[in-house]
């Protein structure tokens, strides 16, 4: 086993887990949706949903253009774990766990959406710092990047930042959903992007 293969077996094996978590949120939200007592749904939460969906692809395609650099040691199992431990727990707050006690997602996300966006900010954070010390300590074999590809990377990463930051103090529910609008565009836009180049 190589030490890539030890390290994504915790990388794929909570990122799955968080996959699912999410998946099984939008599972019971449509059920409910369609049962005896509906429940309003909104664009809150399923928007957050598919939000920490894009960025653990995002991550997870990291992951694996990381895999020459990537050793395994205690270090960077300890990494792992803390990064995709992140997204299990943001994912673990998008959908209440019994959804027939909130009659409206909305509610819940407001009360909810402040964790899991700094979850998911923290997690981005922990992956740059990541990303840069495997290349300080293991430069990849890749050709370097321009310095227009380092600037749109630069750019791409700030405006993610900045979205980050920016729903973890707009309040308006309005403002809330075109910033997770903006952010899936961006993170969709930057993950084909990345592997393009």
């Amino acid at each position: 086993m190589s030490p890539f293969e030890l390290v994504f077996a915790v990388y794929g094996l909570l990122l799955g887990l968080a996959v699912a978590e999410v998946l099984g949120g939008f599972s019971r939200a449509l059920k409910l949706k369609r049962g005896a007592k509906p429940v309003r749904i909104g664009w809150l939460a399923p928007l957050l949903g598919l939000l920490v969906i894009v960025d653990l692809t995002n991550f997870w395609l990291l992951a694996w253009g990381a895999r020459n650099q990537i050793q395994a040691d205690y270090v960077t199992l300890l990494a792992v774990l803390a990064i995709v431990g992140t997204y299990y727990l943001a994912a673990t707050l998008i959908f209440p766990d019994d959804p027939e006690d909130w009659p409206d997602f909305d509610a819940w996300y407001d009360k909810q959406n402040r964790l899991v966006v700094a979850g998911l900010l923290a997690a981005n954070i922990g992956s740059w710092v990541g990303q840069g010390f495997l290349e300080d300590i293991a430069p990849s074999a890749e050709a370097p990047a321009t310095d227009v590809e380092l600037a749109i990377y630069a750019i791409a990463g700030l405006a993610i930042f900045a979205s980050f930051a920016a729903l973890l103090i707009v309040k308006s529910r309005r403002w809330n959903v075109a910033l997770l609008v903006m952010l899936i565009l961006l993170l969709l836009v930057s993950g084909i992007w990345e592997e393009t180049i």
